[in-house]
């Protein structure tokens, strides 16, 4: 029987080497595996190339990596929430390639079905398109957008078996199915791991055969990133 079981996140990220690119689910603070990332944090990796929707915040997610200064580059596309990553930018520390967050998405997605490019209007006219190809179709002009693909996918979910099948709650599912399969090698930490044959097929997001190491993760915050009340 498969089984891809690994003791943690420690043992995850143990091969993932200076200059690896990765990519990380998690949309805002929603969804992140927060488990990989501390490992990350304690194995000390740097010179990574990150493909994230966004960049977390100052103490939190992606943004604990950009304090100690181990991402040497960003794919994103929201990244309004975090001061070190405005700093690292405009001082010229930090490169960052902006992307507009449908077109991520799709960049994400076709790095994971094989397909090398695509075109898009998103983006035609403005800083985006500069040095890539436009074309006409139709009457309308269309940027010529590339595949991402990942050395290593990280990604996080709600449940997941022993053989790596993946479902994941609401929202938290945003990038990271795409990701699964865009990636190289692709870690899944989860918040409950159950036996192969205890999740319904039906409600599978990611079949096992795109993840490669999976383990129960712990302790997770689960952080509301902006929390706005009445008086």
């Amino acid at each position: 029987m498969i089984n891809k079981v690994i003791s943690g996140a420690d043992e995850a990220v143990a091969d993932i080497p200076d200059g690896a690119i990765l990519m990380l689910g998690g949309f805002g603070l929603c969804g992140i595996p927060e488990n990989c990332i501390s490992a990350l944090l304690r194995k000390g990796v740097k010179d990574l190339t990150c493909i994230s929707n966004n960049a977390g915040v100052d103490d939190f997610g992606i943004g604990l990596m950009l304090k100690t200064h181990q991402v040497r580059k960003m794919i994103s596309s929201y990244v309004g929430e975090n001061k070190e990553f405005e700093r690292q930018l405009l001082s010229g520390e930090l490169e960052v390639e902006l992307t507009p967050q449908g077109t991520l998405a799709e960049r994400i997605r076709a790095g994971g079905a094989g397909i090398p490019a695509f075109f898009t209007p998103a983006g035609v006219g403005t800083e985006i398109a500069e040095g890539k190809e436009v074309r006409e179709f139709e009457g309308k002009k269309y940027l010529m957008e590339k595949w991402l693909k990942a050395d290593f996918s990280i990604i996080k979910a709600w449940k997941g078996d022993t053989a790596g099948n993946l479902i994941f709650k609401g929202t938290a599912q945003n990038f990271s199915p795409m990701m699964a399969a865009a990636g190289k090698i692709t870690i899944a930490e989860v918040e409950e791991l159950v036996p192969v044959g205890s999740l319904n097929p039906a409600q599978i997001h990611t079949p096992g055969i795109y993840v490669q190491r999976i383990f129960q993760g712990k302790d997770y915050e689960k952080r509301i990133e902006q929390r706005t009340v009445s008086q």
